[in-house]
């Protein structure tokens, strides 16, 4: 292989974003303390490709359950000053696991409850250390640019499974980019798998990185010198299979139980780049060029002041979301009407494109987005640069449901989507991808 031929500037870095204090965690609200320790330590991880006189590109993976969008912003807006890398050319990937601290305005009514000043205080501190490692990253990456070799390939895994309906449609494929420099050393690999980072369930209040971080690591202990990035599809009505089997009686057992299983998937994950390295994978020669829209999507109708005074009443999850609701009305401020959504896109020439798709988009979309545009040349990816819900297709928003509208009492939004939301994303990622990419 003639590892001059195509080049590509890449260049890699990855920076420790586990915090050195206890913290709250994010992912379950039943959780109400803050973190008992380390199991695993977490990453932020970069990669840009593309020389300065073609504007590089930088993608920021994150071992978090999900990135606020004004951080995502922040960031990009920091990197852009110090660089000039437009806004269309940096992305941040988060690979949700539920095993990582809380951040400021990420999933803000996830406990129902008001969370005691001085844990909002350590919240606040990661969120801005967080902003500090991520543009540290994306630096890091430009910097560290050389010639490398650019190639793509799609595998295969089934550990996904979808949690709504037994034998629900689920995405098993796992695209993987790899970079090797012109010495042959792989230098990267970047692989994505649509499905919940939730194997640990909950059971435990330690930092880890959930089947996602065990995949990092065996990759990089299998080909020692290459840094492993993990990013999410659409995964956001999927789960880890193991979290659907039998589990011990003890508590402390089943804990263990879990942790074997989110090892065993990143295992799993990591067997399946091993045997992409190995076999024909489709090289890359063109720097990708980002495009970037933000397209509104309408909530529906908002309950009224008497419908808000009755769920307050009613307590619980349902009763802390509309006492939120109803005291910003009381202050005199307007309630949300739509939500401001991020699409990204990245084309590498004709020969791949890249999909970005933010926050908890259920499988339909990438399922939709690969029969109209050329599958073979696509890679569908979410839980990307925001996190503000669960973004339903026109069939699970009807269904209902957690992902089709309940899960927005965690999240913030006065209510669920209004019908209509699935086609004007897809319709965004038709504005953004070139005509050659459709079918």
């Amino acid at each position: 292989m003639n590892h001059k031929h195509n080049t590509l500037e890449v260049g890699v870095a990855q920076v420790d974003i586990t915090p050195d204090y206890p913290i709250r965690l994010s992912g379950y609200g039943s959780r109400r303390t803050e973190s008992e320790g380390i199991i695993q330590r977490i990453w932020a991880k970069a990669l840009a490709i593309g020389s300065e006189t073609e504007e590089p590109v930088v993608v920021v993976t994150v071992e978090n359950c999900g990135l606020p969008d004004e951080l995502t912003e922040e960031i990009a807006h920091r990197v852009k000053q110090k660089t000039g890398l437009s806004r269309a050319h940096f992305v941040a990937c988060f690979t949700h696991t539920h095993s990582a601290p809380c951040l400021t305005n990420a999933a803000p009514f996830l406990f129902s409850s008001d969370i005691p000043p001085e844990q909002q205080e350590k919240i606040y501190r990661y969120t801005r250390q967080l902003g500090d490692w991520l543009e540290e990253a994306a630096l890091e990456a430009l910097t560290n640019r050389e010639p490398c070799q650019v190639q793509w390939s799609i595998g295969e895994l089934d550990f996904a499974k979808n949690r709504r309906t037994q034998g629900g449609p689920a995405e098993h494929s796992l695209p993987m980019l790899q970079v090797t420099g012109e010495d042959g050393a792989l230098r990267a690999v970047w692989a994505s798998y649509a499905c919940h980072c939730t194997t640990l369930a909950g059971t435990d209040n330690h930092i880890c990185g959930d089947w996602a971080g065990y995949a990092q690591e065996a990759i990089q202990e299998t080909n020692p010198g290459t840094t492993a990035l993990i990013s999410i599809g659409c995964g956001a009505d999927a789960n880890p299979a193991s979290r659907m089997m039998p589990m011990p009686d003890r508590q402390q057992e089943v804990f263990q139980t879990r942790l074997a299983y989110a090892k065993e998937h990143g295992e799993a994950l990591a067997q399946e780049v091993q045997r992409l390295l190995a076999s024909n994978a489709t090289p890359l020669s063109q720097t990708p060029t980002g495009s970037f829209e933000r397209v509104n999507l309408p909530f529906d109708t908002l309950p009224t002041p008497d419908e808000w005074k009755a769920r307050v009443a009613a307590g619980g999850a349902v009763g802390y979301h509309a006492q939120k609701h109803l005291e910003r009305l009381q202050r005199g401020e307007p309630l949300q009407t739509e939500l401001s959504y991020p699409v990204q896109t990245w084309t590498f020439g004709d020969e791949l494109a890249i999909v970005f798709l933010a926050s908890e988009v259920v499988v339909d979309y990438s399922l939709r987005l690969k029969h109209e545009f050329d599958a073979a040349r696509l890679w569908v990816g979410a839980y990307a640069n925001a996190f503000p819900g669960y973004i339903p297709s026109e069939r699970v928003l009807a269904e209902g449901g957690y992902e089709g509208g309940d899960a927005m009492l965690y999240f913030g939004p006065p209510t669920r989507f209004a019908p209509g939301v699935e086609q004007l994303v897809v319709d965004a990622v038709h504005r953004l991808l070139p005509a050659e990419f459709l079918q």
